[in-house]
Protein backbone atom coordinates (compact mmCIF):
# COMPACT_ATOMS: atom_id res chain seq x y z
CA UNK A 1 0.00 0.00 0.00
CA UNK A 2 1.62 3.02 -0.43
CA UNK A 3 1.26 5.87 1.75
CA UNK A 4 0.99 9.74 1.20
CA UNK A 5 3.06 12.21 3.48
CA UNK A 6 0.76 14.87 5.21
CA UNK A 7 0.26 18.33 3.82
CA UNK A 8 1.52 19.83 7.12
CA UNK A 9 4.90 17.84 6.58
CA UNK A 10 4.94 18.28 2.43
CA UNK A 11 3.60 20.63 0.25
CA UNK A 12 1.45 18.53 -2.32
CA UNK A 13 1.28 18.84 -5.92
CA UNK A 14 -1.06 21.37 -6.87
CA UNK A 15 -3.86 21.05 -10.50
CA UNK A 16 -6.97 22.64 -11.57
CA UNK A 17 -8.51 19.48 -11.40
CA UNK A 18 -8.48 17.86 -7.96
CA UNK A 19 -7.10 15.18 -7.25
CA UNK A 20 -9.42 13.64 -4.09
CA UNK A 21 -12.57 15.00 -3.70
CA UNK A 22 -14.47 14.86 -0.79
CA UNK A 23 -17.99 15.03 0.10
CA UNK A 24 -20.80 15.60 2.94
CA UNK A 25 -24.22 14.67 0.40
CA UNK A 26 -26.58 16.87 2.50
CA UNK A 27 -30.52 17.57 2.13
CA UNK A 28 -31.46 13.95 0.76
CA UNK A 29 -34.68 14.33 3.06
CA UNK A 30 -35.27 17.88 2.51
CA UNK A 31 -35.78 17.27 -1.09
CA UNK A 32 -38.24 14.86 -0.58
CA UNK A 33 -40.18 16.86 1.81
CA UNK A 34 -40.09 19.71 -0.79
CA UNK A 35 -42.48 17.43 -3.14
CA UNK A 36 -44.39 16.20 -0.21
CA UNK A 37 -42.24 12.63 -0.46
CA UNK A 38 -41.64 10.48 2.74
CA UNK A 39 -37.50 11.48 3.58
CA UNK A 40 -36.79 7.85 2.40
CA UNK A 41 -37.59 8.88 -0.89
CA UNK A 42 -34.64 11.88 -0.96
CA UNK A 43 -32.22 9.01 -0.10
CA UNK A 44 -33.09 6.55 -2.81
CA UNK A 45 -32.98 9.55 -5.71
CA UNK A 46 -29.32 10.43 -4.08
CA UNK A 47 -28.17 7.43 -4.98
CA UNK A 48 -28.57 8.57 -8.30
CA UNK A 49 -26.85 11.54 -7.93
CA UNK A 50 -24.09 9.54 -6.83
CA UNK A 51 -24.01 7.61 -10.00
CA UNK A 52 -23.56 10.44 -11.82
CA UNK A 53 -20.63 12.41 -9.66
CA UNK A 54 -18.72 9.05 -10.25
CA UNK A 55 -19.01 8.47 -13.40
CA UNK A 56 -17.93 12.69 -14.08
CA UNK A 57 -15.61 12.55 -11.51
CA UNK A 58 -13.27 9.43 -13.50
CA UNK A 59 -14.32 11.06 -16.88
CA UNK A 60 -12.35 14.18 -15.56
CA UNK A 61 -9.41 12.88 -14.07
CA UNK A 62 -10.15 12.75 -10.45
CA UNK A 63 -8.10 9.97 -8.95
CA UNK A 64 -9.89 9.60 -5.18
CA UNK A 65 -13.41 10.39 -4.45
CA UNK A 66 -14.76 10.03 -0.99
CA UNK A 67 -18.00 10.08 0.37
CA UNK A 68 -20.04 10.41 3.50
CA UNK A 69 -22.25 7.71 3.55
CA UNK A 70 -23.40 7.47 7.24
CA UNK A 71 -21.89 9.20 9.92
CA UNK A 72 -21.29 7.62 13.31
CA UNK A 73 -23.57 10.34 14.84
CA UNK A 74 -26.57 9.67 12.11
CA UNK A 75 -27.58 6.15 14.53
CA UNK A 76 -29.54 8.86 16.43
CA UNK A 77 -32.00 8.95 13.08
CA UNK A 78 -35.56 7.80 13.51
CA UNK A 79 -35.37 3.75 13.83
CA UNK A 80 -37.14 3.08 10.36
CA UNK A 81 -34.59 5.50 8.46
CA UNK A 82 -31.59 3.98 9.97
CA UNK A 83 -33.07 0.69 8.81
CA UNK A 84 -33.99 1.91 5.15
CA UNK A 85 -30.90 3.39 4.72
CA UNK A 86 -29.07 0.28 6.00
CA UNK A 87 -31.00 -1.66 3.19
CA UNK A 88 -30.56 0.91 0.44
CA UNK A 89 -26.72 0.28 1.76
CA UNK A 90 -27.03 -3.37 1.35
CA UNK A 91 -28.64 -3.15 -2.45
CA UNK A 92 -26.48 -0.50 -3.75
CA UNK A 93 -23.35 -2.21 -2.99
CA UNK A 94 -25.04 -5.58 -4.98
CA UNK A 95 -26.28 -3.60 -7.68
CA UNK A 96 -22.83 -1.28 -8.06
CA UNK A 97 -20.03 -3.56 -7.68
CA UNK A 98 -20.16 -5.29 -10.71
CA UNK A 99 -20.48 -1.76 -12.88
CA UNK A 100 -17.47 -0.39 -11.07
CA UNK A 101 -15.55 -3.23 -12.04
CA UNK A 102 -16.33 -2.72 -15.32
CA UNK A 103 -15.33 0.98 -15.41
CA UNK A 104 -11.77 -0.13 -13.37
CA UNK A 105 -13.10 1.87 -10.25
CA UNK A 106 -11.78 0.74 -6.60
CA UNK A 107 -14.57 0.14 -4.00
CA UNK A 108 -13.11 1.37 -0.19
CA UNK A 109 -14.92 1.41 3.26
CA UNK A 110 -13.75 3.11 5.86
CA UNK A 111 -15.66 3.38 9.24
CA UNK A 112 -16.23 0.74 12.05
CA UNK A 113 -18.33 -1.62 10.22
CA UNK A 114 -18.77 -4.13 13.36
CA UNK A 115 -21.99 -2.55 14.41
CA UNK A 116 -23.66 -3.26 10.71
CA UNK A 117 -25.84 -6.21 9.75
CA UNK A 118 -23.13 -9.60 9.02
CA UNK A 119 -24.75 -9.35 5.40
CA UNK A 120 -23.12 -5.77 4.54
CA UNK A 121 -19.74 -6.90 6.10
CA UNK A 122 -19.71 -9.98 3.77
CA UNK A 123 -20.76 -7.72 0.95
CA UNK A 124 -18.34 -4.97 1.32
CA UNK A 125 -15.65 -7.24 1.92
CA UNK A 126 -16.92 -9.21 -1.44
CA UNK A 127 -16.99 -5.90 -3.08
CA UNK A 128 -13.44 -4.22 -2.04
CA UNK A 129 -11.66 -7.83 -3.11
CA UNK A 130 -13.78 -7.38 -6.63
CA UNK A 131 -12.34 -4.26 -7.26
CA UNK A 132 -9.34 -4.56 -5.57
CA UNK A 133 -7.07 -4.11 -8.56
CA UNK A 134 -9.31 -1.09 -10.52
CA UNK A 135 -7.21 1.90 -10.95
CA UNK A 136 -8.55 4.74 -12.83
CA UNK A 137 -10.50 6.14 -9.57
CA UNK A 138 -10.61 5.27 -6.04
CA UNK A 139 -14.23 5.73 -4.21
CA UNK A 140 -14.27 5.62 -0.79
CA UNK A 141 -17.41 5.03 0.97
CA UNK A 142 -17.04 6.24 4.77
CA UNK A 143 -19.88 4.15 6.66
CA UNK A 144 -20.30 4.47 10.65
CA UNK A 145 -16.97 6.78 10.19
CA UNK A 146 -16.09 9.86 12.31
CA UNK A 147 -13.31 11.98 12.27
CA UNK A 148 -12.54 11.55 16.38
CA UNK A 149 -12.96 7.81 15.66
CA UNK A 150 -10.58 7.43 13.05
CA UNK A 151 -7.87 9.54 15.15
CA UNK A 152 -8.46 7.86 18.16
CA UNK A 153 -8.40 4.00 16.30
CA UNK A 154 -5.44 4.77 14.49
CA UNK A 155 -3.60 5.94 18.04
CA UNK A 156 -4.92 2.58 19.80
CA UNK A 157 -3.32 0.72 16.74
CA UNK A 158 -0.05 2.32 16.54
CA UNK A 159 0.43 2.23 20.08
CA UNK A 160 -0.15 -2.01 19.84
CA UNK A 161 2.27 -1.82 17.30
CA UNK A 162 4.34 -0.23 19.36
CA UNK A 163 4.08 -0.92 22.94
CA UNK A 164 7.43 0.43 24.00
CA UNK A 165 6.36 3.67 22.63
CA UNK A 166 7.48 6.81 24.32
CA UNK A 167 5.31 10.16 24.44
CA UNK A 168 8.08 11.57 22.90
CA UNK A 169 8.14 9.22 19.49
CA UNK A 170 4.69 9.94 18.61
CA UNK A 171 4.48 12.10 16.05
CA UNK A 172 2.63 12.74 12.45
CA UNK A 173 4.77 10.22 10.92
CA UNK A 174 4.41 7.49 12.77
CA UNK A 175 0.41 7.92 13.49
CA UNK A 176 -0.38 8.09 9.21
CA UNK A 177 -0.32 4.30 8.72
CA UNK A 178 -3.02 3.65 11.08
CA UNK A 179 -5.53 6.22 9.90
CA UNK A 180 -8.10 5.07 7.63
CA UNK A 181 -7.18 6.82 4.11
CA UNK A 182 -3.40 5.96 4.61
CA UNK A 183 -4.15 4.85 1.49
CA UNK A 184 -4.67 7.96 -0.07
CA UNK A 185 -3.95 11.59 -0.63
CA UNK A 186 -5.46 14.36 1.41
CA UNK A 187 -8.53 15.63 -0.04
CA UNK A 188 -7.63 18.94 -1.96
CA UNK A 189 -11.39 19.81 -2.44
CA UNK A 190 -14.16 19.02 0.20
CA UNK A 191 -17.78 19.59 -0.99
CA UNK A 192 -20.59 20.09 1.16
CA UNK A 193 -24.36 20.45 -0.49
CA UNK A 194 -27.40 21.81 1.23
CA UNK A 195 -26.33 24.53 2.46
CA UNK A 196 -25.04 23.62 5.68
CA UNK A 197 -21.32 25.10 6.91
CA UNK A 198 -19.22 22.79 8.98
CA UNK A 199 -17.55 19.36 8.38
CA UNK A 200 -19.51 17.23 10.82
CA UNK A 201 -16.67 14.94 12.04
CA UNK A 202 -15.94 13.84 8.59
CA UNK A 203 -12.21 13.44 8.16
CA UNK A 204 -10.68 15.93 10.60
CA UNK A 205 -6.94 15.07 10.32
CA UNK A 206 -7.16 15.04 6.65
CA UNK A 207 -8.99 18.20 5.48
CA UNK A 208 -6.12 20.37 7.26
CA UNK A 209 -5.32 22.32 4.10
CA UNK A 210 -8.10 20.90 2.05
CA UNK A 211 -10.11 24.33 0.22
CA UNK A 212 -13.63 23.74 1.46
CA UNK A 213 -16.88 24.33 -0.63
CA UNK A 214 -20.50 24.78 0.49
CA UNK A 215 -23.41 24.81 -1.66
CA UNK A 216 -26.90 25.63 -0.93
CA UNK A 217 -27.90 22.65 -3.68
CA UNK A 218 -29.34 19.90 -2.46
CA UNK A 219 -27.69 16.39 -2.75
CA UNK A 220 -30.38 14.73 -5.06
CA UNK A 221 -30.09 17.96 -7.92
CA UNK A 222 -26.12 18.50 -7.79
CA UNK A 223 -25.16 17.13 -10.82
CA UNK A 224 -21.96 17.17 -13.29
CA UNK A 225 -22.69 20.51 -13.75
CA UNK A 226 -23.01 21.68 -10.11
CA UNK A 227 -19.44 19.37 -9.98
CA UNK A 228 -18.06 21.51 -12.76
CA UNK A 229 -19.10 24.88 -10.87
CA UNK A 230 -16.98 23.16 -7.96
CA UNK A 231 -14.05 22.86 -9.96
CA UNK A 232 -14.11 25.84 -11.12
CA UNK A 233 -14.36 27.85 -7.77
CA UNK A 234 -10.96 25.42 -6.75
CA UNK A 235 -9.14 26.14 -9.43
CA UNK A 236 -9.30 29.86 -8.71
CA UNK A 237 -7.92 28.97 -5.21
CA UNK A 238 -4.40 30.06 -4.39
CA UNK A 239 -3.26 27.04 -2.33
CA UNK A 240 -0.34 28.68 -0.34
CA UNK A 241 0.04 25.44 2.27
CA UNK A 242 1.91 28.07 4.71
CA UNK A 243 3.57 29.54 2.35
CA UNK A 244 2.97 33.20 0.50
CA UNK A 245 1.70 34.72 -2.41
CA UNK A 246 5.21 35.75 -3.62
CA UNK A 247 6.75 32.62 -2.86
CA UNK A 248 4.54 31.34 -5.15
CA UNK A 249 4.90 33.91 -8.20
CA UNK A 250 8.89 33.35 -8.01
CA UNK A 251 7.93 29.25 -8.11
CA UNK A 252 5.77 29.42 -10.91
CA UNK A 253 7.82 31.85 -12.83
CA UNK A 254 11.01 29.24 -12.23
CA UNK A 255 8.89 26.64 -13.42
CA UNK A 256 7.92 28.47 -16.91
CA UNK A 257 11.22 29.11 -17.63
Amino acid sequence: MTLHTSSTLAVPEVSAIPRHVAIIMDGNGRWASKRLMPRVAGHSEGLNAVRKIVQECRRTGVEYLTIFAFSSENWRRPPEEVGFLMKLFLKSLKGEVSRLAENDICLKLIGDLTRFDPAIQEMVKFSEEKTAGCKALTITVAANYGGRWDILQAMQRCLAANPNLKPEQVNEALLQPYLSMAYAPEPDLFIRTGGEQRVSNFLLWQLAYTELYFTDVLWPDFDEAQLQKAFDWFSQRERRFGRTSAQLATQAMSNAA
